[in-house]
């Protein structure tokens, strides 16, 4: 059944907690060094859950993804409790993707089992590197061999399972990130994300970038290394799918789907974002970020919800077009000029096109060139101009 035929619902659900706080990371993730009250808090989720379901009734759930924050540090019935809770309010799909965010130290990897046993099918592994020095660097608690060790586990107890890593890391050279690269195919089976290193305000990182002691490729080596990417990717039979996503044909990441395909989504959890139909219009939702002021805030009214906003046309439609042209399957325009009420711009088409930025296909369908990607947010801003 193609995806148009059934309409897709996510449940998107944040554990906020980690061990230690990575230097790059700007997510909502808090170190806690009391242990968590994981049974407060799976009450908590149960309601929010339940609270959601009422307002967006009937659904059938087509992916869950537990994100974080570091989920793997929950206890496996904990899990089975969060999936149990939706499984109560929601119809799920038979073919559901459950995604579980884990770190490969060997610790949590103990726990696969139990989470396949809760109902957990597919596994996204943190490796973020292969050589330890960069792993130090970047503020992670495992080894190259240990990582490895633990996707040999993932790959033992799941069918699917995925990795990130990070490129355009400080030294790094094209070179050395092809092999690094070929070497995370050979493990990667199925899906790999692969994100370019990005200094962002308020990390650790970004002080030390300013300070000058942490020098990242500049952009001719950024240019040259994302380059690679799709070269190794595609030759290995991983090509990308979205900019940051390489899959084997069929193997894509159902979840992530759901956000660049526009479809709809429950957020769960501190600091998570929903996009909900509700009578026909579209509302961004947004839980309290604060771990202890949502549980709080859940246990008064029943959710976390800080920010629900309705979307106007325009603004749905410009969310369509910027998550859509993230994909290599592009867009269609009639679904924007639907959303939007007006068609896209044939002229900057035609300019965009005659860059060699975009193509259309011969059923209509948009999207954007392998010259494009590396200049994706610049057209997306001409198309929505």
């Amino acid at each position: 059944m193609s995806h148009a035929e059934r309409e897709a619902f996510g449940v998107y659900v944040h554990w906020p907690f980690c061990l230690s706080k990575c230097p790059y990371c700007d997510f909502n993730s808090h170190v806690r060094h009391a242990p968590v009250d994981e049974a407060r808090f799976v009450r908590a989720f149960a309601r929010e859950i339940e609270t959601t379901a009422a307002r967006v009734p009937g659904r059938e759930v087509t992916s869950i993804f537990l994100g974080g924050g570091t989920p793997s540090l929950m206890q496996p019935q904990t899990v089975g409790a969060v999936l149990d809770a939706i499984g109560k309010h929601w119809r799920v799909a038979r073919d559901v993707e459950v995604t579980l965010e884990a770190n490969p130290t060997s610790v949590e990897a103990t726990r696969f089992r139990g989470y396949r046993t809760a109902g957990v099918n597919r596994v996204s592994l943190g490796v973020q590197a292969l050589d330890d020095a960069s792993l130090k660097a970047l503020g992670r608690l495992h080894t190259a061999r240990e990582a490895l060790d633990a996707v040999a586990i993932a790959r033992s107890a799941f069918d699917r399972y995925s990795f990130d890593l990070i490129y355009a890391r400080p030294d790094q050279t094209p070179r050395m990130w092809a092999d690094e690269l070929k070497q995370a195919i050979s493990e990667a089976a199925e899906h790999l994300s692969l994100y370019q290193l990005t200094i962002e305000e308020g990390t650790p990182f970004f002080g030390l970038h300013a300070a000058g002691k942490l020098q990242t490729p500049d952009e001719a080596t950024s240019r040259a290394l994302y380059d690679v990417t799709q070269e190794v990717c595609a030759r290995e039979g991983l090509p990308a799918y979205e900019i940051s996503n390489h899959a084997r044909a069929g193997a894509e990441c159902k979840h992530n789907l759901v956000y660049w395909r526009g479809e709809e989504y429950a957020g769960i959890g501190p600091g998570a974002h929903g996009r909900l139909d509700i009578d026909g219009i579209r509302h961004a939702t947004a839980t309290e970020r604060r771990p202890e002021a949502w549980l709080l805030n859940v246990e008064e009214r029943g959710h976390g919800v800080v920010t629900d906003d309705s979307l106007n046309s325009e603004e749905r439609a410009d969310e369509f077009l910027l998550m859509g042209l993230r994909l290599a399957e592009g867009i269609d325009p009639k679904r924007y000029a639907q959303l939007s009420g007006r068609k896209l711009d044939p002229h900057r088409i035609a300019m965009l096109r005659e860059e060699g930025a975009i193509a259309v296909d011969a059923d209509g369908r948009l999207r954007v060139t392998k010259s494009g990607f590396p200049v994706l947010d610049a057209v997306v801003a001409d198309l929505a101009a």
